[in-house]
């Protein structure tokens, strides 16, 4: 029971996080520290250039919540700062992702097909998916490509998503990028998950429902000390939104029940 009495607050009474994030903003500028992009991160450290004293990466994964996305959005641009937003099929919206893109932010795919080929076909046997895997390559291929296409901007990083399907399969959609031939045919110089990005941050913070919010600690801890820090948000843990959480809940339950 409690756990569905913390879901509930989480989904449809938590008091909103948006001042909390742009505390975090303030905070991280009056220390120094620059605040950027996973795409610009990755172009300094691929570049052998000398990385700044103090960077603070932030990284949105848009798994549901448009309104709470343009919010975060527009708390950035207030004061002047870069970031990516990861964008999965289900939550694409080309004029937002082109106007974070004009901006100077990165907007980009947060892809799933292996999860998604997985449900679809009701496989369940991680060696069986791997057998598939030219098949959910061409699939991720395919939506990279048309996305690109109607953004009207070269995409340069990925993120995975993580899935209910990934957690019990044991295997992760990045295993899709395991081919470097893929990579280099759709232009990716980076997963946001590759070791020659992480190798490069010092704390790896990214949110979590309420009560903990972050893990492993709240940036407000790591800022005065960590010189590098990668933030993972999601608008899901900033603001509540009763229809897109309900219609989310819903159909992740009928995957549940149906795979």
């Amino acid at each position: 029971m409690t756990t569905l009495l913390r879901r509930l607050y989480c989904d449809y009474l938590m008091p909103s996080q948006l001042a909390a994030y742009e505390e975090v903003v303030r905070a991280a500028h009056a220390h120094g520290y620059t605040q950027t992009s996973v795409r610009s991160y990755f172009d300094l450290v691929r570049s052998g250039r000398p990385l700044p004293d103090k960077i603070l990466i932030h990284r949105h994964d848009i798994d549901t919540d448009l309104r709470t996305t343009r919010k975060l959005f527009d708390i950035e641009r207030k004061h002047g700062i870069k970031s990516s937003f990861y964008f999965r099929l289900s939550t694409l919206d080309i004029p937002l992702m082109r106007d974070i893109e004009a901006y100077g932010s990165e907007a980009s795919y947060h892809y799933e097909e292996l999860a998604t080929y997985a449900k679809k076909n009701k496989i369940k046997d991680p060696t069986v998916l791997r057998e598939r895997m030219p098949e959910i390559r061409s699939k991720f291929v395919a939506n990279f490509l048309r996305i690109e296409q109607q953004l009207g901007k070269k995409m340069r990083t990925v993120a995975s998503h993580g899935d209910f399907a990934n957690r019990r399969l044991e295997l992760n959609n990045t295993a899709i990028l395991d081919d470097p031939q893929l990579r280099e045919d759709c232009g990716i110089g980076c997963e946001a998950y590759d070791r020659v990005l992480l190798d490069h941050i010092d704390i790896y913070i990214a949110d979590r429902p309420a009560p903990q919010r972050y893990y492993p600690i709240s940036p407000l801890d790591a800022i005065p000390a960590q010189r590098r820090i990668c933030l993972v948000t999601h608008p899901r843990q900033v603001e509540t939104n009763w229809k897109e959480n309900t219609k989310d809940n819903l159909f992740r339950f009928f995957e549940g029940m149906t795979w």
